[in-house]
């Protein structure tokens, strides 16, 4: 198989890639861990190769990546574009390649000037969204380790907020002492932590410590606090950012285990979002780069 142009979705901890034909139909996929966080800066066109190698035919053959690989860190920076801004940002950014069968073009990042915040990858997802739904004008929610909640006016990527929840349920649940007291749950527990969250998010640091009480002196199962862990970092970024979703359209772009509990956490507030597939979300967004014909400057 040999493809037409070669789409990439490169992570921090994975790197996903396409074989596409002229009609961006995929022709081949292929997943490998070489994730930018693991590679040196000359081990980026190597770990592409390994991956996409047998697509290649004689001649030049087209990449378009998004994600962490145009971070600072990563093959080549893709500088940022400011908001407001169409999701596909400034265009792309050409990588260094040696092998000349390869032309490697990354897409730009989004960023934010006031409250400061970065984005790299769910801008993809969003024009991936936005290329299926042009006129839509509302909030698109991405959990993920860092969850986006993502304002959008006339088709373009207006405000965003970065809510730390994921990381901070990993930090918690892995490494601080209430390891030893939580296990991953769900059901009632979740809802009554977080609409207890959502009153009063001020009172969380009081909360957290009272699960490995709990477990100390009760016995309480590690998966009911796990669910109220789950449902009290929830609730804290609902708080949070009330003024994305209250009287909002939202569309939620997740997937399972995040999918589950942020519908949930959604229903609790009288949401009723549309939900979106990040993969297809995200290759639907490369592919809307290859057909706007931008073009890749720069080699660093």
């Amino acid at each position: 198989m040999k493809a037409d142009w070669i789409a990439v979705d490169w992570g921090t901890s994975n790197l996903r890639a396409w074989g596409m034909d002229a009609g961006g139909a995929v022709l081949a996929e292929a997943v490998s861990e070489d994730g930018m966080g693991g590679l040196e800066p000359g081990g980026f066109e190597p770990a592409l190769l390994e991956l996409v190698e047998p697509w290649l035919g004689p001649g030049v053959t087209d990449v378009i990546a998004c994600g962490m690989v145009g971070a600072r860190q990563g093959w080549v920076e893709a500088p940022y574009a400011k908001v407001p801004v169409a999701a596909l940002g400034d265009g792309l950014t050409l990588a260094p390649v040696r092998d000349g069968r390869l032309r490697v073009q990354i897409l730009s990042g989004i960023s934010q000037d006031n409250p400061a915040d970065v984005m790299r990858g769910e801008e993809t997802q969003i024009a991936g969204y936005l290329a299926e739904q042009p006129k839509y004008s509302g909030v698109i929610v991405l959990p993920g380790t860092h969850t986006k909640w993502v304002q959008i006016a006339d088709g373009e990527i207006f405000h965003f907020g970065t809510f730390m929840t994921g990381e901070l349920y990993a930090l918690l649940s892995r490494q601080s002492v209430l390891r030893h007291s939580v296990a991953q749950g769900g059901g009632a527990a979740f809802v009554e932590a977080f609409e207890a969250a959502m009153a009063r998010p001020e009172a969380l640091a009081a909360r957290l410590f009272g699960l490995r009480a709990e477990h100390l002196l009760a016995g309480t199962d590690k998966a009911v606090l796990g669910a109220r862990l789950s449902g009290m970092l929830l609730g804290l970024e609902f708080a949070a950012a009330r003024p994305y979703w209250l009287g909002q359209q939202v569309v939620l772009m997740a997937a399972e285990p995040l999918l589950g509990l942020y519908r949930e956490a959604m229903g609790v507030v009288g949401l009723m979002p549309e939900v979106a597939e990040p993969d297809a979300c995200v290759l639907a967004g490369l592919r809307a780069a290859r057909l706007a014909g931008l073009e890749g400057k720069g080699v660093t």
